[in-house]
């Protein structure tokens, strides 16, 4: 068994062990003082391995994209592969969008859920700023890139990557102590990653035994429409992105999923899609991508490529303003979609990014805000899901964008 399936067979085991402690614990000791202090003391060991991968995705960018950026060579090459890159970014934020509103216009989980409305002048406890058109482009471009780096803003750091790997490709031979420093870098933060994953079964077994103690098995039976829906929109938008992938690099899709199954099983028991970056830009490139397309467009993706996520904004927003009884027409519905599609931009490093952005968009549009509420008990849950499929998204958009320029590699 080589090192990859024994780490897949530990994460498994480790989810499901945690489900089955969670579940003991929770009906030895019922009460709630006692399961919220086994809860936060047994999360420690989650906490620790998400912040030790916070602590490598910054160098991490950093390196490899200055790295592909400079490799690529030329102005026009960083041009023509980000604008392809760009170009499936914004068809499937598009598709995950435009599905998330049609399956919660078909199946209506605000008005079938018949849960109590929370009172709409109750607090969610989310800070979110105001949108505005400047805010938001000027958050796009670091003031300072040791700032960026420290609070893991992965788009500012994109945008300081993309300047300085093409200046270095721009002077040549002067800039090549940089690259060279820059690659061996990289290659020390994967072997850090390496090294942190060993740590990621008792992540993940304490995550499941946590969340399970405070929530209890109950909820999925609460909630199991709401999140068996939520779900079936999920396998449907994995069947699209792989159905296009097959049509453009034929039979080694299935390969592409083998590959990619333990960044894929990370990020879903762990609910961090950040958790899965270093472990998916390894197999990537194993699978066949080159260094520079890898180094270049993951990252990017990572800003501008959040499929599960972009789902679950429609489909949480139009679930919140069915449950009060709002209609939307078609026209707000989709000038919901476009503003969703501009706000979500650059959330990875944003903690409970997704809900703050949707308790943006929902004051945008007159919903109550504590609608969301009604998500919070189950937030985990589905960020499983949504955060599982963020990696197949860019996996597939990597791989895609790296056939496009013929460098896909058959192993």
């Amino acid at each position: 068994m080589t090192s990859g399936n024994k780490l897949t067979l530990a994460i498994f085991i480790a989810m499901v062990l945690g489900i089955a402690v969670g579940a003991f614990y929770r009906s030895a000791y019922p009460d709630e003082a006692s399961l919220k202090a086994f809860a936060e003391n047994i999360s420690i060991l989650t906490d620790i391995f998400l912040r030790l991968v916070k602590m490598i995705i910054a160098p991490l960018v950093l390196s490899t994209l200055i790295v592909g950026v400079a490799k690529l060579g030329d102005l026009k090459s960083v041009g023509r592969i980000g604008g392809r890159a760009l170009l499936w970014f914004i068809s499937a934020s598009l598709v995950s969008l435009l599905l998330g509103m049609l399956l919660v216009n078909l199946f209506k989980p605000g008005i079938s859920l018949e849960l109590p409305l929370p009172d709409i002048t109750a607090a969610t406890g989310l800070d979110h700023p105001e949108f505005t058109l400047r805010t938001f482009i000027t958050h796009v471009f670091p003031k300072s890139i040791v700032e960026a780096m420290a609070t893991n803003e992965i788009l500012q750091i994109v945008v300081f990557s993309l300047m300085v790997g093409v200046a270095c490709a721009a002077i040549g031979e002067k800039g090549a102590p940089i690259v060279k420093a820059m690659d061996s870098l990289g290659h020390v933060m994967l072997k850090v990653t390496g090294m942190v994953m060993n740590v990621a079964p008792f992540a993940v077994f304490a995550a499941m035994a946590a969340v399970i103690s405070q929530k209890g098995l109950g909820i999925l039976f609460t909630y199991g429409k709401f999140i068996g829906q939520f779900y079936l929109g999920l396998l449907l938008l994995w069947v699209i992105l792989l159905v296009v992938c097959y049509a453009i690099i034929g039979r080694r899709t299935g390969t592409l999923i083998g590959r990619i199954k333990d960044p894929l099983l990370l990020a879903f028991s762990t609910a961090s899609s950040e958790a899965a970056f270093p472990r998916t830009l390894e197999q990537l490139e194993r699978f066949g991508c080159p260094n520079r397309i890898v180094s270049f467009i993951l990252p990017l993706g990572y800003s501008f490529n959040l499929d599960g996520s972009m789902m679950y904004m429609t489909f949480a927003s139009l679930f919140i303003a069915q449950a009060y009884g709002i209609e939307l027409s078609m026209d707000k519905q989709l000038t919901m979609l476009l503003v969703l599609m501009v706000t979500s931009k650059g959330i990875a490093g944003v903690p409970r990014a997704s809900l703050v952005v949707i308790a943006g968009t929902l004051a945008m549009f007159d919903i109550p805000e504590a609608g969301l509420l009604l998500l919070l008990g189950v937030d985990h849950l589905l960020d499983m899901g949504r955060s599982a499929t963020n990696v197949v998204g860019n996996a597939v958009a990597t791989v895609v964008v790296s056939k496009w320029e013929g460098l896909l590699k058959k192993h």
